[in-house]
C-alpha cells in the first residue's frame, strides 16, 4: 500500500522543489530505483501464492489422515501439522537433505512423474522402534538400515498412500504407486537439477522424537493440475465432493431400507365388548365390527394407518387390492 503524506509533509515537499533544494528529476530517479528488483533467473517462480495457499490445503488435511494412520499403526500418538510451502531448485532441495536419510519414491498417475516424501532417520527409528514393540526411540550412533527396516518401512508408507490421495481428491483423482525407498539422495533423479519443485515441510512429533517430513513435487509433474489449484476451484470441487459423497451416503441407505422387512395389517374393523363376553365366546359366536363391507379397509404399516383397499382372493390366495393411499396429516382410520 503506497504511503500517504501528511499535509505538513506535502507543504515541505512543495517547498523543496520551489527553493530548488530537491528536481523533480531526482524523485522520477529514485522511483525508478525503487522499482527494480534483482531477479534469479535459476529460481523462477512458477506456482503463484494462490497456488501455494491451496497445496497448503491440501497437506493440512493430508496431515491429519497421515497422523491418524500412523497413530493406529504406532499405537501412539503422532501429531503432524504443515510448517512451509516453498518452490527450490530441485539441486537446492537435494543439498537441503541429510547425506544420509530416508526417501520414499511414489510414482504418481496420471500425471506421469514421481513425488518424493523424505523422512530423518531419527523419525524412521522412532517408527521402526514403536512397530517393534519399543518405545520409540530415534536414531542410535552408528546404526544403520538393515533389510527388515527397509521392508518394514516400504509396507507401512505404501499403505499410508490412500491418505495422500484422499487429500488430493478434491482437485483431482491420483492413483498412487509405491515406487522405492532410497538412503542416499544423490542416486535420485526425478527432474533435471534446474527444474523447480514444491517443497512442503511437515512437522512430525512421535512420542519425545521430534523431526520433519519433506515432499517433493515437481513442478513439471504438477503443470497439467495448476489451473484446479486456486481457491474458487478447490472451494468448488470440495462442494461437488461433497454432494457426490452425500448422494453416494443416500443411495447406499436406500439400498439397504429396500431389504427391510415391516409388519403390514389390513384391519378388517374393531368392536368392543366387556370382558365377561370375552371370557365366554364360544365356536359360532358373532361380533359386530363398526367396519362396513361397502368400505375400505385399513391397511397399517405399524401402528400407521398408510393405505386403504378391499379385501378377496388372488390365485386361491387372500389378497388385498389398494385402492387409497393415505397422506400424511390425513385421519388415519377408526
Amino acid at each position: 500500500m503506497p504511503e500517504v503524506l501528511s499535509q505538513g509533509e506535502i507543504d515541505a515537499l512543495l517547498s523543496a522543489l520551489t527553493s530548488g533544494e530537491l528536481s523533480a528529476e531526482e524523485i522520477k530517479r529514485d522511483d525508478a530505483q525503487m522499482r527494480v528488483r534483482a531477479y534469479d533467473f535459476k529460481r523462477a517462480m512458477r506456482f503463484s501464492k494462490e497456488h501455494l495457499r491451496t497445496i497448503s490445503r491440501i497437506y493440512e488435511h493430508y496431515s491429519r489422515l497421515l497422523a491418524n494412520y500412523l497413530s493406529a499403526q504406532t499405537r501412539t500418538v503422532v501429531q503432524l501439522g504443515v510448517t512451509s510451502v516453498d518452490q527450490v531448485p530441485f539441486e537446492e532441495f537435494v543439498r537441503s537433505v541429510p547425506s544420509v536419510t530416508v526417501i520414499h519414491v511414489i510414482d504418481v498417475q496420471p500425471l506421469g512423474g514421481k513425488f518424493l516424501l523424505e523422512l530423518g532417520t531419527d523419525l524412521s527409528f522412532a517408527l521402526l522402534d514403536r512397530l517393534f514393540g519399543g518405545t520409540g526411540r530415534g536414531g542410535i550412533n552408528g546404526h544403520k538400515l538393515t533389510e527388515i527396516d527397509t521392508m518394514v518401512l516400504e509396507r507401512l508408507f505404501s499403505r499410508s498412500l490412500p491418505t495422500m490421495a484422499a487429500a488430493w481428491s478434491g482437485i483431482t483423482e491420483l492413483s498412487l504407486t509405491y515406487d522405492s525407498l532410497e538412503i542416499n539422495p544423490q542416486f535420485i533423479q526425478i527432474v533435471n537439477p534446474n527444474d523447480i519443485v514444491l517443497v512442503v515441510s511437515l512437522s512430525v512429533t512421535i512420542g519425545s522424537v521430534h523431526g520433519q517430513i519433506n515432499i517433493c513435487m515437481p513442478h513439471v509433474v504438477l503443470e497439467t493440475v495448476m489451473p484446479r489449484l486456486s481457491a474458487r476451484f478447490a472451494f468448488s470441487g470440495s462442494q461437488h465432493h461433497g454432494l457426490n459423497a452425500n448422494h453416494e451416503q443416500s443411495e447406499l441407505l436406500a439400498k439397504h431400507m429396500d431389504r427391510v422387512s415391516i409388519m403390514m395389517t389390513a384391519e378388517l374393523g374393531r368392536t368392543e365388548i366387556p370382558v365377561n363376553d370375552l371370557m365366554n365366546l364360544q365356536l359360532g359366536d358373532v361380533l359386530s365390527l363398526d367396519q362396513r363391507i361397502s368400505e375400505p379397509l385399513a391397511v397399517r404399516v405399524g401402528d400407521e394407518v398408510k393405505y386403504r383397499g378391499f379385501a378377496g382372493k388372488a390365485r386361491g390366495r387372500y389378497a388385498l387390492k389398494i385402492t387409497q393411499v393415505v397422506e400424511e396429516g390425513m385421519e388415519s382410520g377408526k
